[in-house]
């Protein structure tokens, strides 16, 4: 499967009886048992109502019940672009670009690209690390001054929201968005999402010190030597992902509320988690997550 242009978008998905057509063909398929009278048979769609009807007894199969598509008044065909433009970009899509390109107003733009964050986190999961595993602590927003990240918490003029990270070398990334950056709430997140005996990476925060002693092997690197990188010792891969997030956020979001954070974490976590190979695919997860 190769990555959608937008000519092939549109070419694949012309009108709102395409897409529900697809959204059928991922919930039902168009040959199935009915669940009325329990023959196999083919279901066709109705020209008035977004729904098909088994060829044998009529019984009606609606395919945007249950979903977001379900009592919207905006178009199928919209949705989908919108998805199509969450899963294309590197670098997040405000709301403001949805209105615009879509041509709804900004409260419907604002609701549709929440929802799909938040099916974004379903698709995506949790837990599982293992192997070796980067971990980190930061700070998104606010100002720089007053920061004491070793303090494990920024000064309250900051007003910057703590996140932590933990990324298997090679594989998935997760983020959580976190009171604050202490031991008691750091360190419960890794023992219920890292599977015992993986390598831990982190830097010199103490907060980090007792993981050898929960099962874990752990190496570290001082950052406040100027050390980043000690053989296989290193945390760039997660830092990397903080850095390409907070450049998102100040050039397409510009800030982004704690009580939204995570949303936005998930976001990010969908398209570095389905990235490579698998990056095509993410369209159609994400149509048929709903």
């Amino acid at each position: 499967m190769t990555k959608l242009t937008v000519k092939a978008f549109f070419d694949r998905f012309p009108d709102d009886n395409v897409c529900l057509q697809h959204v059928m063909d991922l919930r039902y398929g168009r040959v199935r048992d009915c669940p009325k009278c329990g023959k196999a048979t083919e279901f066709y769609p109705l020209t008035r109502r977004p729904a098909y009807s088994c060829k044998l007894c009529g019984h009606h199969i609606y395919p945007c019940a249950g979903t977001p598509f379900e009592r919207t008044r905006t178009p199928l065909q919209s949705w989908f672009y919108a998805i199509y433009l969450f899963t294309t970009t590197r670098h997040g899509v405000p709301a403001k670009e949805l209105q615009r390109q879509l041509g709804v107003t900004y409260k419907t733009a604002w609701r549709m690209g929440h929802e799909i964050r938040k099916y974004m986190g379903m698709v995506d999961g949790d837990g599982g690390l293992s192997g070796t595993v980067e971990v980190d602590e930061t700070y998104v927003g606010g100002k720089e001054h007053g920061l004491k990240k070793e303090m494990g918490r920024p000064s309250a003029l900051s007003k910057k929201t703590a996140v932590f990270g933990m990324v298997e070398r090679g594989g998935d990334v997760m983020t959580r968005v976190v009171p604050e950056c202490k031991t008691a709430t750091l360190i419960p997140i890794i023992e219920d999402n890292v599977e015992k005996g993986t390598l831990i990476n982190s830097d010199e925060n103490k907060i980090y010190r007792n993981v050898r002693k929960l099962g874990y092997g752990h190496v570290t690197v001082n950052h406040s030597a100027g050390e980043y990188v000690r053989g296989p010792a290193y945390t760039n891969t997660i830092e990397g992902f903080w850095s390409h997030f907070k450049n998102s956020v100040r050039g397409t979001h510009k800030s982004i509320s704690r009580k939204h954070m995570q949303k936005y974490l998930v976001e990010f976590e969908f398209r570095f988690n389905l990235r490579g190979p698998q990056a095509p695919s993410m369209f159609d997860r994400l149509i048929q997550a709903f």
